[in-house]
């Protein structure tokens, strides 16, 4: 229990430091890292059911996708005559998520032409790396998207996570003390409903804050929170999932107290994507 906190009060102080002083290429540059060593734990998992994944060209395409959402966010706008904008991207050799996409699966396919490997393994070496680049970094790689919001995304990458640690941290107390009613116990035995409302509950709590904080409009952002909590509690059953299936507790022994790295972003996976989504199009609104 000791490790657990240790490690969570140190996590939180680096990883707040970073988003609010870090530039935005070195907060790219750390979440990149941050997901390729939760993708390699996501491949270690792949391995124990006998999914082994082409790790190298993945890790490569996940930082071009990483890269592609910073690069992305540097726009320049230029006023005309007659209300005219000219935008166009600032970064040099900019690259889309569509053409990182592309250049995965013609290299995936290279890779399976080319690959010494007995044949029985390319279908699941091209499966399993798929699925680590769709389900683990491009959903994550949305932080750095958040990120590049005008404004407010530093403090949205902030609410991101503090929806995200909040939910965890009450769900944790409440499942322990008032939990009696499994919600899946194939998949994680010690988690209850009695839990998940409270993990619902602590990021609509954290939206109320932040609401106050950015001066926007509360109910946005109360619909954000509560989405995001619900696609993170999705995130958190999966990765519980993967393990399941691959007969093990933790992703990996990193971080002491909490497992493996995609332990402690499982949550973020999915809630990344979700107030990317969900906060544009109510601020369009």
């Amino acid at each position: 229990m000791l490790a657990r906190i240790l490690t969570g009060v140190v996590l939180v102080a680096v990883v707040v430091g970073l988003v609010w002083w870090a530039p935005a290429a070195i907060l790219a540059a750390v979440a990149a890292i941050v997901a390729i060593i939760a993708l390699t734990e996501f491949f270690d998992l792949g391995e124990r059911v006998g999914l082994r994944a082409f790790r190298k060209w993945t890790i490569v395409c996940a930082a071009g996708l990483f890269y592609a959402q910073y690069s992305a966010g540097l726009v320049e706008t230029h006023a005309l005559a007659g209300g005219v904008s000219l935008v166009r991207n600032a970064a040099e050799g900019a690259l889309s998520i569509e053409a990182v996409f592309l250049i995965f699966v013609f290299g995936a396919v290279g890779i399976g032409l080319a690959t010494r490997r007995p044949l029985q393994e390319v279908l699941p070496g091209i499966a399993i790396s798929s699925a680590g680049l769709l389900f683990v970094a491009l959903p994550f790689s949305y932080l750095v998207r958040i990120n590049e919001i005008e404004r407010t995304g530093r403090q949205l990458v902030l609410f991101v996570l503090c929806l995200v640690w909040a939910g965890d941290t009450l769900a944790y107390f409440a499942g322990r003390s008032l939990g009696r009613l499994p919600m899946a116990p194939a998949l994680s035995p010690k988690k209850t409903w009695e839990g998940a409302f409270a993990n619902l509950l602590g990021s609509l709590l954290v939206a109320i804050f932040f609401a106050r904080w950015m001066q926007v409009d509360a109910l946005s952002l109360l619909v954000t929170a509560g989405l995001a909590n619900i696609a993170g509690q999705m995130g958190d059953l999966i990765e519980s999932a993967y393990k399941r299936g691959a007969g093990v507790k933790d992703s990996s022994s990193l971080l002491p107290g909490h497992g493996g790295m995609l332990d402690r972003i499982d949550s973020l996976i999915l809630a990344s994507p979700v107030v990317w989504i969900v906060f544009q199009w109510l601020a369009l609104r």
